[in-house]
Parts: structure tokens; sequence; C-alpha cells
């Protein structure tokens, strides 16, 4: 539990939401209710072992925070909590109410012990791969996948990693359980969907792929695509996505439609690989007035990718 000033909220409590969700208790020395609160609210902090963090705030000792926080809520009584996920306020209740709803209020926000011990994996996994550990990253992904098998970012960075160790059987089986999410013809997961159509490249080229071969029969013939795209299929498969690409714009540029459209999905999918996922959210900088609301950092343009998108669009219009 931390007390919140004017020094500290953009770190704690803006900052610091980002990383695990925060629950605010706005009280008053004078608020009977706010007593009863605020110790149900540590005991829970302590139940809830780490999955969230408290933070207390006096209203007459900080009105500037909780003048806004009860200006955005339209709330003009206190004990007043907010919960703040990712640097912004998100949710909140008023009054001094029983145990068994806070707790269903905190179930709506804070991460289960599975989730939360997977998120710290994923977390070690990204700094080893950036350190070149790439088995010990896959040993924390596969734990972090066991751990919360629901955790998407995990699957993702477990199955791609694989496929860029060349460990296809691997891949399959780990991609196995959220493979019917990735074909889904109403709500098709982007990021599953981009695995897929990288897993078949890979399957494809485990076959048997001649690229030779298939450049014989381009030259021949520019409209052949089956040739073409199984050429993507080795480019991608051995992660040369600008290449496989570049194949697939060829494709799109001569027959949009050809094979329901498989060259632009393939495109499309292999954007998607590329594309990093966005940053948290982070503390907007002092600006000499209170901002309560973090702001999310807008990811820098990959000029590759700018051009890459370009292409495609066109290519199609």
């Amino acid at each position: 539990m931390i007390d919140i000033t004017l020094q500290n909220f953009e770190s704690e409590l803006i900052q610091g939401s980002s990383q695990l969700p925060v629950l605010l208790d706005i009280w008053a020395p004078w608020c009977g209710p706010c007593r009863t609160l605020g110790p149900m609210l540590e005991r829970l902090e302590i139940a809830y072992a780490g999955r969230f963090r408290l933070a207390k705030l006096d209203s007459d000792a900080v009105p500037e925070i909780a003048a806004q926080l009860s200006q955005m809520f339209g709330v003009r009584s206190i004990p007043f909590c907010v919960m703040f996920v990712g640097g912004q306020p998100v949710d909140g209740f008023v009054g001094a109410v029983p145990e068994a709803q806070i707790r269903e209020f905190l179930d709506k926000h804070v991460p289960s012990g599975e989730a939360l011990e997977a998120a710290e994996e994923v977390a070690e996994a990204e700094d080893l791969l950036a350190e070149g550990d790439v088995e010990t990253a896959l040993e924390r992904l596969q734990q972090a996948v066991q751990t919360d098998p629901a955790n998407e970012l995990a699957r993702f960075d477990l199955v791609r990693t694989l496929l860029e160790a060349g460990l296809l059987a691997q891949a399959q089986a780990a991609f196995a359980p959220v493979a019917a999410q990735a074909i889904d013809k109403i709500t098709p997961h982007a990021r599953f969907a981009a695995l897929g159509h990288w897993l078949t490249a890979c399957e494809r080229a485990a076959a048997g792929l001649d690229e030779a071969q298939l450049r014989s029969a381009i030259t021949a013939n520019k409209r052949d695509f089956d040739a073409r795209f199984a050429l993507t299929q080795s480019h991608l498969a051995r992660l040369d996505f600008t290449a496989a690409m570049d194949e697939l714009l060829d494709i799109i540029m001569r027959d949009k439609a050809w094979n329901g459209e498989l060259a632009r999905k393939t495109y499309v999918a292999i954007l998607e690989l590329m594309t990093k996922p966005a940053p948290k959210a982070q503390a907007a900088e002092a600006k000499g007035t209170l901002e309560i609301a973090g702001r999310a950092i807008v990811t820098p343009n990959d000029p590759l990718l700018d051009q890459y998108r370009r292409k495609l669009s066109m290519a199609l219009f």
C-alpha cells in the first residue's frame, strides 16, 4: 500500500498501473465509512497476493487529484475507489460496499495468479531473446503457456520462436490448440491467422520445394501463380518476408481474386508477423497542469512496413 501525492502520482499510479492494476482509495480523516473501507481494502491487497496494488489518497491533502477523478466519474462523495489499468482510470465504486462486492469488482480487472505468473515468464523470455538465449527463452515461453493456456501473447511468441528456430513439429503442436481461432470465418484471430499462413509455408517447404525449378516455371509463364505462390512459401519458410511479399504483389497485380484472394491474405499475414505489438501506456509528461490519465505511446513508424503497406494499397486500388 502506498500514499499518493502530487509528487509520486505519475510514477506510482499511472506508470505503476502499466505494470500491475492499482486500486486508488480516495478517503478523508473525517469520513466514517472511509475508516470502515480502508482496513478491508488492505486485507484484500494481502489476500490477492500481489495481483493488484492498493494506493490511498487523502482528498483533503491532495484535492487536485481527487477533484479531477470525481469530475471524471461524476462522483461527489467518499470513499471513492478508482481502478487504474495500463495508465488509465477504467472503473470505480463509491461507498463502503461489502467485501464480496469488492471482490467481484476486483476480479473484473485483476489478473489471475496464473495469468500474472505467465506474463512475468513472457517478459523474461523477451529479455532472453534480446540477449540471444533462445533455448532458455523457449523454456520460459513453454512454461508460460502451460501456466496460462489462454495467454495469447505467450502462445504467439512460443510458436514464432519455434518457427524461427526451425522446430516445425514443436511449433505445430503449440499452435494446434488455437488453430480453430486462426480460421474462424466470422472473427478470425489476426495474429494466429498469420501464424497459420507461416506454418503452412514451413510445412510445404519441409515437404520439398525446388526454387530453381519454380523460377524456371515462372519465367516460362508469368501467370503460373501456383509456382509463384510456392516460391513465396519457400521465402516465408526461411524468414525472407520481403522476398515473399514481392512475389505476392506480382500475383495481386495480375489477379487479385486468385485462389480466393490467397495472395492478399498471405501478404496481410506477413505484415502482421512483421508488426511489433503496441507498447504499454506511459504517463504523460508534466506540462504545468495535472493530467490523471496516461497516454499510449505511438509506435514509431517502420519505414519498411510502411513501404509494403503502400505497395499493397497501390496493387489493390
